[in-house]
C-alpha cells in the first residue's frame, strides 16, 4: 500500500542497549512559510543547531524556503551534504525551491510516496510551525504508531506556544472518548530543543502498540 511504512520501520529497531532510541535522523515536518513572527525562524534555527550539536542527521520536506530552508540550511552548515535528505513531490518544486538546495535531493510523484519516504530514513518525528501540510505528516506518523506500523518517536516544539490549541484538542479527544490516552502519549512535546531530543530518545511505546508492531511484523514476515 502506497503511503505505509515498511518492515523495517516496526518494533524494537531503533532501542540501544541501555534501552534510549538511538537516533540518527530526525524527520522535520514544518511549514515553507516564515511566518509572521522572527521568532519562527529562530525556532526552525535552534532545532537545526540542536541536532547540529548532537550529530543527527536531517529529513525534511525537500523545499528551501520558509522554516524548511532554515532547518535545513542550518544541519548542511553543520554536518555537510551527506547528512541533509529533501523529499519533495514534483508538483511542489516550483512553489517550495528557489535557488540553492541542501543536501540531497530527491524528486517523488506524490506526498504519499513523500512520506513514506520520509518515515523510512528518520528514526524518529518532529513537528515545528507550519499549515496543514506539517499538520497532515505529523497527524499520519502518530496515526501509524498508533495501529502499531512503527514504533518511532513522534513530538512537537511547541515554541511560542504554537500547538497549544492542537494539544488541548487531543487531551479534548480523550475526554470525549475518541482518543485512548496511550495513543494521545504518543505526542511528546516540549518547548526547548534540547529536551525535546532527550524525551524522543526516552520514549517507550505502551505495550498495546508494541503488541500491534510486533503481530504485523509477524504478518509481513509470513506473506515473505
Amino acid at each position: 500500500m502506497a503511503g505505509l511504512p515498511g518492515s523495517s520501520d516496526l518494533a524494537g529497531d531503533g532501542r540501544g542497549h541501555d534501552g534510549h532510541n538511538t537516533i540518527r535522523r530526525i524527520a522535520v515536518f514544518c511549514g515553507a512559510s516564515s511566518g509572521n513572527s522572527p521568532e519562527y525562524i529562530e525556532c526552525a534555527k535552534k532545532m537545526g543547531q540542536e541536532m547540529v550539536k548532537r550529530g543527527i542527521g536531517l529529513v525534511y520536506g525537500g523545499g528551501n524556503v520558509g522554516l524548511m530552508g532554515e532547518i535545513a540550511s542550518t544541519v548542511y552548515a553543520g554536518l555537510g551534504e551527506e547528512n541533509v535528505i529533501g523529499v519533495i513531490p514534483e508538483a511542489l518544486q516550483p512553489r517550495e525551491i528557489s535557488g540553492q538546495t541542501f543536501g540531497e535531493l530527491r524528486i517523488v510523484p506524490d506526498m504519499h510516496t513523500r512520506k513514506a519516504q520520509m518515515s523510512a530514513e528518520a528514526d524518529a518525528f518532529i513537528g515545528i510551525p507550519g499549515g496543514f501540510g506539517t499538520l497532515e505528516e505529523l497527524l499520519e506518523m502518530v496515526t501509524w504508531q498508533q495501529l502499531g506500523l512503527h514504533t518511532k518517536p513522534v513530538g512537537v516544539l511547541n515554541m511560542r506556544g504554537y500547538f497549544d490549541h492542537l494539544l488541548d484538542f487531543f487531551d479534548h479527544a480523550v475526554e470525549e472518548g475518541f482518543i485512548r490516552q496511550a495513543s494521545r502519549d504518543i505526542v511528546i512535546q516540549s518547548d526547548n530543543p534540547a529536551e525535546l531530543i532527550a524525551k524522543l530518545e526516552a520514549y517507550a511505546p505502551p505495550p498495546s502498540i508494541i503488541k500491534l508492531a510486533l503481530e504485523g511484523r509477524l504478518l509481513h514476515n509470513l506473506r515473505g
